[in-house]
């Protein structure tokens, strides 16, 4: 007999995860926050009123998917070319750094190198493949605010996040694909290599195919069906015949369909359906599953670093990145600071880790600590640096006003 449970769940979930996100909001602060704040409250930490089930799990997978899928429809690989080389060289510093922060941070948690190939290895990887997603939404609004935006800083910064995610993606690929225990490297990446090359063959053809119905019948409903059909599609071919994880999948056929007529409209559509039920289920099931029983010193010791070295990692290499491509000092600061802030993406790969148990429950407080704190830090800290400019620029000024008067 149906258990009609899952309706009191779901009721909770959308009204607790609502209630959190504007409040958060009003605190300005991210709502996802918010939503994994509701996740912890009403799970078994505290209240216990919803506990995680195979129905919610599966929702909250098709949650992480629309997502994904919507990230890759926002992929301009057009921009992504016309950048070139500088936002290549800061995206590519502002991953190895971190990754190499993640690594020996965890490393020296765990007690020491663990062999290569190992979970230990494993696991230490993944912690560096977290922090090395940005998530510049918060960056983006603030350059706005200020009208910087447009300019040279913001340009790099939006192109560099972009390429940054999708080596990211690529990076949590390889380790999941690592962490099957019947795949060796080779396999890993031939796998790899061969989801790739059947994307862009099958990728065209369905491209070919959107673009004709786009021309016919642009923006109708069926279209972001099809879209979505296409999404799930990629997804489960990655998952079952390449051992590949499926928001991979799903990014992927986002980034076939970006350049369509209807690709706002599609991205439109899937949003709603994305902002009203899928999306809250899986930030909230983030927080039904982290365990906040097990702290003790060494896990509030290891946040706190993992905090400090995924900030400090992001100024330095992207920083460092910029300098190299001829940005100047005072540049090249705000490119890494303003890479530095964390969400959406981080929260996603963090779960997908979880899941394939590269990834302690109790140490996902941190990725939660990481997005609350980059995210109020970021946009105090470019502002700041903003203000000491142009009030730098009125003091070289008035001297030259002096000696014309």
């Amino acid at each position: 007999m149906l258990d009609y449970g899952f309706f009191l769940d779901l009721a909770i979930i959308l009204l607790v995860a609502k209630i959190f996100g504007l409040l958060f909001r009003r605190l300005h602060l991210p709502q996802v926050v918010g939503i994994l704040v509701a996740g912890l409250i009403i799970g078994p930490n505290v209240l216990g009123w919803v506990k995680e089930t195979e129905f919610l799990l599966q929702m909250g997978e098709l949650g992480v998917i629309m997502l994904m899928f919507t990230a890759g429809l926002e992929t301009d690989l057009k921009e992504l070319k016309n950048t070139g080389l500088a936002s290549l060289c800061i995206a590519a510093l502002g991953v190895i750094v971190p990754l190499s922060g993640g690594y020996l941070l965890y490393s020296a948690y765990s007690g020491g190198f663990a062999p290569i190939g190992s979970d230990g290895f494993l696991q230490a990887v993944f912690i560096g493949v977290i922090i090395t997603a940005t998530s510049v939404s918060i960056t983006v609004e603030t350059l706005r605010e200020m009208g910087k935006l447009k300019g040279k800083v913001g340009t790099a910064i939006l192109s560099a996040a972009i390429i940054d995610d999708v080596i990211g993606i690529i990076l949590l690929t390889f380790v999941i694909g690592f962490k099957n225990p019947n795949s060796s490297g080779l396999v890993v990446i031939g796998n790899t290599i061969a989801f790739f090359v059947v994307s862009i063959i099958l990728g065209a053809i369905v491209h070919y195919v959107f673009t004709v119905i786009d021309h016919h019948d642009p923006h109708r409903r069926r279209l972001p069906i099809y879209g979505f059909a296409v999404c799930l599609l990629f997804a489960y071919i990655a998952e079952h015949y390449f051992g590949i994880a499926d928001i991979t999948g799903a990014y992927v056929a986002g980034i076939v369909l970006y350049n369509l007529s209807s690709s706002e409209y599609i991205i439109g559509k899937i949003d709603i359906n994305s902002y009203m039920l899928f999306s809250p289920i899986f930030f909230t099931g983030i927080g039904l599953k982290t365990e906040i029983n097990g702290f003790t010193l060494p896990v509030i010791l290891f946040t706190v670093a993992f905090v400090l070295i995924a900030l400090l990692s992001k100024i330095i290499g992207c920083g460092y990145g910029a300098k190299v491509m001829g940005f100047n000092n005072q540049e090249a600061l705000k490119i890494g600071v303003g890479m530095m802030a964390r969400g959406e993406v981080a929260l996603i790969v963090a779960q997908k880790g979880l899941n394939a148990g590269l990834m302690d429950p109790v140490l996902f407080s941190a990725v939660i600590m990481l997005v609350v704190i980059s995210s109020i830090a970021t946009p105090i800290i470019l502002k700041i640096l903003y203000a000491r400019d142009a009030k730098r620029a009125t003091l070289m000024d008035q001297p030259q006003s002096g000696l014309t008067a």
